[in-house]
């Protein structure tokens, strides 16, 4: 599927998302975010897709919001009201375009090169995994340009980083470089350049794909409605999840695949 400005290969229960405009370090213009959601409803329209890997192309993953093209977000009405009302719901069809990527039934990972900037941090951080190069780097630099960071960053980054790191990022705008970002885990593994990285994503999604799918859809819902939960609140979400999902063949495939030292093999959802 070719988007715009992305493009959506499946092969081999992976489905490879990638930014297509490196010329302009691919900068989310206003049809960046329609394609994110016309990429992943067709996603998740694809009962083969097990893994997503977002990689991108140029020097830097992302250099965050397009300011040159952004649309009028008040519309053209002179109640200021009304134009409020239209910014709340500009807003919000910007936060949907990185929710779908958060509740996508399927673990994506975020294979990044050089700047990962300001909507970038809200993109990845609606990932599970991310992996970057040696030279790569974040910003929460939404702070440098007198925006509250509004798609995702200051909701979600604090399930990944300590409260203390968050908000120096997030009131400074400072780089965070990689070597950092894997010294607090933010990112799971530091790859030598943009080949390695996307090598390194694309093994990962490997791993994931021969899993059980419906043990891994499960397995991401329960691990989302978690950040929300209490202990026990999360102890009977996923009680009812496998009451209802354990008698399917996933788990007698592969306890049997265990024992007979071989790959296992699962149906598509």
């Amino acid at each position: 599927m070719q988007l715009e400005t992305l493009r959506v290969e499946t092969a081999d229960h992976i489905a490879r998302v990638t930014l297509t405009r490196g010329d302009e370090f691919n900068t989310m213009t206003p049809q960046f975010w329609e394609d994110v959601i016309t990429a992943f409803a067709h996603i998740e329209g694809e009962a083969s897709v097990r893994a997503v890997v977002i990689a991108s192309t140029g020097r830097h993953f992302t250099a965050g919001l397009d300011l040159k093209s952004a649309s009028n977000p008040f519309g053209d009405s002179g109640d200021p009201a009304r134009q409020r009302v239209h910014f709340l719901n500009h807003v919000k069809r910007l936060q949907h375009s990185f929710t779908v990527i958060d509740q996508c039934r399927v673990p994506v990972i975020a294979a990044i090169q050089g700047g990962c900037i300001g909507g970038g941090v809200d993109l990845v951080t609606a990932c599970d995994l991310r992996v970057i190069t040696a030279d790569g780097w974040f910003a929460i630099a939404e702070i440098d340009v007198g925006i509250v960071a509004d798609v995702g960053t200051l909701q979600r980054i604090p399930h990944l980083l300590p409260q203390g790191l968050v908000r120096e990022l997030a009131y400074t705008g400072r780089r965070f470089p990689a070597e950092e970002a894997a010294r607090y885990a933010f990112v799971n593994s530091v790859a030598a350049d943009h080949d390695a990285v996307i090598a390194a994503a694309m093994d990962l999604a490997r791993t994931i794909a021969a899993k059980s799918p419906v043990a891994m859809m499960g397995t991401k819902t329960i691990l989302n409605r978690g950040r929300d939960q209490s202990i026990e609140q999360g102890l009977d979400n996923v009680a009812v999840w496998n009451a209802a999902f354990l008698q399917g063949s996933d788990m007698q495939q592969a306890i049997a695949a265990q024992l007979e030292k071989r790959a296992p093999t699962f149906d598509d959802l």
